[in-house]
């Protein structure tokens, strides 16, 4: 027998072949993992690396379903996250819009509320006085300029008349009201016994010089325009009446008292005159007769044609009108100078007699304008106020096209059946109104 011969093997050949030897053959791999594949298992190694063994199969289906599941669970977080910034974004701008309105207003009521100024600062503002620009029973108005080229018109009341309460009606009240058809109060000074009321500054002047006989003839002003006064001026009255927490009565409707922006709109100022009173309050009393003569309602006077209440702005607005349809005539009346003229009454006899406005204008849709201004303001100034029209329908009769308005009862009737020449003014009516003073 042959003798086992050893033979020494250096040590780096030591490795591969451990390794060899530790590794299954490659046939007996397959066999094991045929083996799972036949019991629809899967093949995989086990730990130790050297052997196999079966696992459950892993379903592809389930895998693109979970795949699935994550693209959309990511795009709906993705989303989320997205609807999430966006509702941030628009919630602070929402909230940075609101406080630019909020600040807004409160700048706003800054400068539209009135504000007090000095004597000196008055004196500044009107450059000393330089230039009036009007003088009345209660004062004389002044231009004047703040630095910021803002224009204003400051009147300088006249301390010898009234106690003051001219000026408390005009802070009271113009300070609250903050309306297109009124004029705007800046400020106001009370320094000791000088008191001075700062209001915006309008340039076209007031109505009265516009409808002046002088002024009309050259106005350049057409019926139209005329029309968006009187509407104005009777927005404006109706906001006093009804649009406030308390109801405003002006006491002084005139076209003095109604100044023109430099759009010819039409702004109700002077509330010197003026009183509050509830909405659900009728009528209101008085101790003195309110107004300026030839615009005061009859009960204003005496409480024997009716107890006082809006329907007196009411009268007056009417007087209005009809002086803005005179004020426009294109020919020189002949008048006695020995009588006065009653100058609604002649109006009214134009129309009953059929004579239309034809001596005023000569176009025909100017006349339609002309005629429907008197006919509306000969229904304000009935002599008794309930025959009177509410400021609501004045408006809602100068909005509409006017064919189909009536002529109102005649308010002179007391002086009996007029038979005369519509082209010829007649004397105005003299009654005799017993002045009742009224306690507050």
């Amino acid at each position: 027998m042959p003798s086992l011969v050893l033979v020494a093997l250096p040590t780096k050949f030591m490795p591969s072949i451990s390794i060899v030897t530790s590794q299954r053959p490659s046939y007996l791999v397959q066999r094991a993992c045929r083996g799972c594949e036949v019991k629809g298992k899967r093949c995989r190694l086990k730990n130790n690396k050297s052997e196999t063994e079966c696992g459950p199969k892993i379903n592809k289906g389930a895998l693109s379903k979970s795949a699935i599941t994550g693209v959309i669970m990511g795009s709906f977080l993705l989303l989320l996250a997205l609807c999430a910034l966006y509702r941030f974004y628009t919630y602070d701008k929402v909230e940075k819009k609101h406080q630019a309105n909020i600040e807004k207003f409160l700048e706003d009521y800054r400068n539209f509320r009135p504000t007090r100024y000095s004597y000196a600062d008055i004196k500044r503002i009107t450059n000393q006085f330089t230039k009036k620009l009007g003088e009345g029973s209660y004062g004389i108005v002044f231009k004047g300029k703040f630095s910021n080229e803002i224009y204003v018109a400051v009147k300088i009341l006249n301390t010898s008349k009234g106690n003051g309460e001219e000026f408390i009606n005009e802070v009271g009240i113009m300070g609250r009201i903050h309306r297109i058809n009124v004029v705007r109060l800046v400020g106001f000074c009370a320094d000791g016994f000088r008191r001075a009321l700062v209001y915006e500054f309008l340039p076209n002047d007031s109505l009265e010089k516009l409808i002046s006989s002088s002024a009309a003839k050259n106005s350049i002003l057409n019926w139209d325009k005329l029309q968006d006064i009187a509407l104005g001026i009777a927005k404006g009255i109706e906001y006093l009446h009804q649009g406030c927490d308390q109801r405003i009565l002006h006491f002084d409707i005139k076209p003095h008292n109604v100044l023109l922006d430099q759009n010819f709109n039409p702004k109700i100022s002077d509330f010197g005159l003026a009183k509050l009173c509830s909405k659900e309050q009728s009528a209101v009393s008085m101790t003195t007769t309110r107004g300026t003569v030839g615009y005061i309602a009859p009960e204003v006077f005496s409480r024997n044609f009716g107890n006082v209440s809006s329907k007196a702005d009411v009268y007056s607005f009417g007087i209005l009108l009809l002086e803005i349809v005179g004020g426009r005539k294109n020919v020189d009346v002949i008048i006695d100078n020995s009588s006065q003229v009653y100058f609604s009454e002649w109006i009214y006899n134009l129309l009953e007699e059929k004579e239309d406005i034809r001596i005023f204008v000569e176009d025909d849709r100017d006349a339609k304008i002309a005629k429907k201004l008197a006919i509306v303001g000969l229904w304000c100034i009935q002599w008794h106020p309930a025959d009177r029209l509410s400021m609501k329908d004045v408006v809602q009769m100068l909005e509409g096209e006017g064919d189909k308005l009536t002529m109102p009862p005649n308010p002179f009737a007391s002086a009996g059946p007029l038979k005369i020449n519509a082209n010829i003014p007649t004397k105005r009516l003299h009654h005799e109104l017993e002045v009742i003073p009224e306690l507050e």
